[in-house]
């Protein structure tokens, strides 16, 4: 059996015409792209409860915040967190790749053990 798998980046500004064509993923995208442009300035409670103020007010998943508020906003904060946790593993192994391949590189031969042939590969 074989799978293929379609992603979209549902992000604000991406896929036009999937966004337009379904009104709950813009409001959507738009919703989180507030939380992480004011999670930069603002403590990341303070910036999820500023984007469903605004997005009430605006009417942008007005009934669904009007209705969710609280559980929006608790898994607003941990999504979030997953999110920058799942960012700082990457940093974190990309760090300790690039040390062991500089400490691999280390202890490979210095080109004055090779001959004259193989140093012009090198």
């Amino acid at each position: 059996m074989e799978l293929t798998a379609v992603l979209l980046n549902i992000n604000r500004n991406h896929n036009r015409e999937l966004m337009e064509a379904c009104r709950d993923l813009k409001d959507y995208a738009e919703y989180v792209d507030r939380v992480r442009k004011y999670a930069r300035e603002l403590t990341l409670s303070e910036a999820v409860e500023r984007a469903i103020t605004e997005c009430i007010r605006e009417g942008i998943l007005k009934e669904f915040l009007e209705k969710n508020r609280a559980e929006v906003k608790k898994m607003s904060i941990y999504e979030y967190d997953q999110e920058k946790h799942i960012r700082m593993e990457r940093q974190d192994a990309w760090e300790k790749t690039r040390i062991e391949y500089g400490n691999w590189l280390k202890s490979l031969p210095s080109k004055e053990n090779y001959s004259e042939e193989d140093r012009r590969v090198l």
